[in-house]
């Protein structure tokens, strides 16, 4: 199963949920951490829990991602006391500082999943692993940090904060180079540790131009999908994730060149081309077939 799209939704919304299941997002991410309020918590855990049993591990046709509060946040444990019984596929999870915090819920996984008969390992990890400048600098600890490790992803959000910065945009929407430089090293921190890298959110969900540029350069520059944060983006972030059928036709071509003429380089339309071109025209048909 691919991962494009990975849509938020609020942990403490049947409504949203319910309207989340309809979608063709790839990932179901249930929020038990920025969405939902203090107040709301016990109330959003049960509503996750809820669906979660409602959606068989065996049976299910989108990923249910639960992110929740961070470990320094006194609500985290609870958070996974409350779910792991359910057989969420990964665990989302936020504010880490290095591949030690990974490491740190990868035992209470261990813990929870003997607890509630799932099976040992079953559930991954994928850390926000920017929204702290130790993390930014810290990316190579998640290097076999721990089996369970299935992805990076960053945030910018929270990063601004932490640095103190009034913006992490500049005035034609761009991202300023300290975020820039985050992407950058979540992108290569994740293909280092062999994981999949996943891009942050676009913010105005109603500019779906924007929205796929944004997409669309992300999946150029080497991530695997990308976050949502309202259903109406959930569409134009599979296209943009999904080769084109220009694109297979060129991959087919670049195999069958290869095959044909069984050398390491190959010309092509008046090009040269070499094992990394092959590699990259087998990735295509690989991402084509699902």
């Amino acid at each position: 199963m691919p991962i494009r799209s990975l849509l938020f939704v609020p942990g403490d919304s049947e409504r949203k949920l319910a309207k989340a299941v309809q979608t063709r997002a790839d990932v179901l991410i249930l929020d038990l951490e920025d969405s939902v309020s203090g107040e709301r918590a016990d109330v959003a855990r049960r509503i996750v829990r809820d669906f979660l049993d409602s959606q068989p591990f065996a049976q299910r046709t989108q990923r249910l991602w639960v992110r929740i509060n961070a470990l320094d946040h006194p609500a985290a444990l609870a958070d996974l006391v409350a779910v792991a019984g359910g057989h969420p596929d990964t665990i989302l999870l936020p504010k880490t500082r290095n591949g030690a915090d990974v490491m740190k819920l990868d035992h209470y996984l261990t813990a929870l999943e003997q607890r509630d008969g799932v099976p040992l390992g079953a559930v991954t990890i994928v850390p926000v692993a920017t929204e702290t400048p130790e993390s930014v600098l810290a990316m190579h600890s998640y290097i076999g940090c721990s089996p369970r490790l299935s992805g990076l992803t960053w945030g910018a959000e929270d990063l601004s904060s932490a640095v103190h910065a009034s913006s992490n945009r500049l005035e034609d929407g761009s991202l300023e180079h300290t975020y820039r430089a985050a992407r950058t090293a979540c992108l290569l921190g994740a293909r280092a540790a062999g994981v999949e890298p996943i891009d942050t959110l676009w913010t105005d969900y109603k500019d779906q131009t924007g929205l796929a540029k944004d997409a669309a350069a992300a999946r150029r520059a080497g991530f695997s999908g990308k976050v949502a944060i309202h259903p109406d983006q959930v569409d134009v972030i599979n296209q943009a994730f999904t080769p084109s059928a220009e694109d297979i036709a060129y991959a087919r071509q670049v195999v069958a060149a290869f095959e044909t003429q069984g050398t390491g380089t190959v010309g092509l339309n008046g090009k040269m081309l070499d094992m990394p071109h092959l590699k990259q025209a087998r990735l295509v048909l690989a991402q084509a077939n699902g």
